[in-house]
């Protein structure tokens, strides 16, 4: 569901949430098209290049498909309002999980700028993570289209020429920029990055509203409150926050914070099927806008 961003609603939304030997023919790229081996009519196929047909193609791997249920993707995309001929950036797409959404989603009339890691970022995972999100790419050239990439880091903040994309996505990275002391640069690098009118979609492990946020955020988890202040300080407008990706089931007190959950079960088989019972953690889904410049606004009116 959809609901404006008021105080009461935020914080009702926080309550209830109470809580990635011979000669061989050269490989073929995936193919877009849906799998019908449910014998499903061609009639009730989703229409072709719709987010409905990706997010089903063939170009996603079994696993990834499998979290669907917890990252709800076709219903998070079009909250935050993708259209396929928009400029989308990413931000940290790791192993690019939404890359196989979007980027094919926007191939055809749009652009999808991937940013990925500053190599030499500390994390140790940065370097891996973007050479298995480029060689994925470089090996289905077919199935992404034209991309390009951009890097974001500690020393490397400026995303994309200034008012050059339509959407800045990300996905569970806040508490990330948090941690690396930078949360305020990225959140300025994203306003800079879009055109006046552009959205900034950010998913988020959310933090329990009772407690005060850790400034390093260790356990992975952010209030919903502290990343909308994130988000307004840079000059962003709340517009919409969605309960798509909520979990109820989700505590937020677990031993290793939000990576004792699923996909990462960090205990190991330590109360597995306990935490698996629970699924993902409980996310926030907001929607912000970057206003029109006054600038702009003046020439606009009569």
């Amino acid at each position: 569901m959809r609901t404006p961003f008021t105080l009461a609603a935020l914080l009702t939304a926080a309550l209830l949430a109470a809580c990635d030997g011979g000669t061989q023919d050269a490989p073929k790229p995936p193919s877009l098209a849906p799998e019908s081996a449910d014998g499903t009519p061609a009639a009730k196929q989703p229409a072709a290049g719709s987010l409905e047909a990706i997010v089903i193609g063939q170009q996603r791997k079994p696993e990834d498909r499998l979290r669907d249920k917890y990252r709800h993707p076709v219903e998070t995309l079009t909250f935050f309002g993708l259209k396929p001929e928009m400029h989308v950036v990413e931000i940290w797409p790791g192993g690019g999980w939404y890359t196989d959404i979007i980027a094919p989603y926007v191939a055809g009339k749009g652009k999808y700028t991937a940013a990925i890691f500053e190599e030499g970022d500390g994390t140790g995972y940065g370097p891996k993570l973007n050479k298995a999100l480029k060689d994925k790419i470089d090996a289905n050239k077919a199935v992404y289209g034209t991309l390009s990439y951009a890097t974001l880091g500690p020393t490397t903040i400026d995303i994309v020429p200034e008012a050059s994309a339509d959407m800045v996505l990300t996905f569970r990275n806040v508490h990330n920029w948090m941690s690396g002391g930078y949360a305020d640069q990225v959140f300025s690098a994203m306003f800079r990055a879009l055109k006046p009118g552009g959205i900034l979609g950010v998913e988020e492990h959310r933090g329990d509203p009772e407690l005060p946020q850790d400034p390093l955020a260790a356990t992975g988890y952010v209030t919903q409150e502290h990343v909308i202040k994130l988000a307004e300080a840079a000059g962003f407008l709340a517009v919409e926050h969605s309960e798509i990706n909520a979990n109820p089931l989700d505590t937020r007190d677990h031993p290793k914070g939000v990576w004792t959950l699923p996909p990462t079960l960090r205990l190991g088989d330590q109360d597995r099927e306990r935490y698996t019972q629970i699924g993902e953690s409980d996310r926030m889904t907001l929607k912000f806008v970057k206003p029109a410049t006054t600038g702009m606004a003046a020439a606009e009116s009569p």
